[in-house]
């Protein structure tokens, strides 16, 4: 689902006095905390900007309110809802699904891990794509061999076995070398589509829909 418990790039250095400041081409928005918003810039790793803070890739939190944030841009103000991206360099030859809201609002969708059909949920509160360990033995994923852990969900801290998926797609978005985790419990019932993918996506949702569209 589009909302819960939300998770968190490179500083470009200056070559010379006058260097111009670096440009983000992505910024989405994945969460709020308080007054302070998670962001990710240009697919890094999710982090946090309070108030008037400025990334180093130029990118201001102006403000948070309810479910949206504004910033300033390349000096330009967008205000971005939980989940939407905006990309200062559109390329048409990038790859894009379109994704509809279910009855209660969630985003479900077909796709494929290692060519295995699967059943995903869309959400951004997940740090990685997430599997039940009964989606993993079907898909024939050695996950036991992977790094054990413990991950906190809403029945509670389950232990959780963390893998590299060689290929996850959907429509015709195709990652390679996903991050994931295959929960010890099956009582999720569903992949969870997670940040480990997402954060390679621009998203930008109206209203009942969503489009995913590959960065890199």
């Amino acid at each position: 689902m589009v909302c819960g418990k939300h998770i968190s790039l490179l500083v470009l250095a200056a070559c010379a006095p006058f260097a111009p400041s670096a440009i983000a081409a992505d910024v989405a928005l994945v969460g709020l905390i308080g007054a302070k918003a998670i962001v990710v810039i240009d697919g890094g790793a999710p982090r946090t900007l309070a108030p008037g803070q400025k990334s180093a890739e130029g990118v201001t939190l102006l403000g948070t309110e309810k479910d949206a944030a504004s910033f300033d841009i390349d000096g330009k103000k967008k205000t971005l809802r939980m989940g939407q991206a905006y990309s200062a360099a559109k390329r048409a030859d990038r790859q894009t699904v379109t994704l509809s809201a279910d009855a209660r609002g969630h985003f479900v969708t077909l796709g494929s891990i290692n060519g295995g059909s699967v059943r995903f949920l869309v959400d951004t509160g997940a740090t990685f794509v997430t599997l039940p360990a009964a989606e993993a033995r079907r898909l024939g994923i050695d996950y036991l061999r992977g790094q054990r852990g413990q991950m906190q969900t809403p029945n509670g801290v389950v232990s959780v076995h963390r893998v590299m998926l060689d290929t996850v797609r959907v429509g015709d978005i195709e990652l390679n070398n996903v991050d994931a985790v295959v929960s010890g419990s099956d009582t999720m019932g569903v992949a969870l589509l997670g940040m480990s993918f997402l954060n390679r996506m621009e998203m930008q949702r109206d209203g009942q829909s969503m489009s995913l569209t590959k960065r890199y």
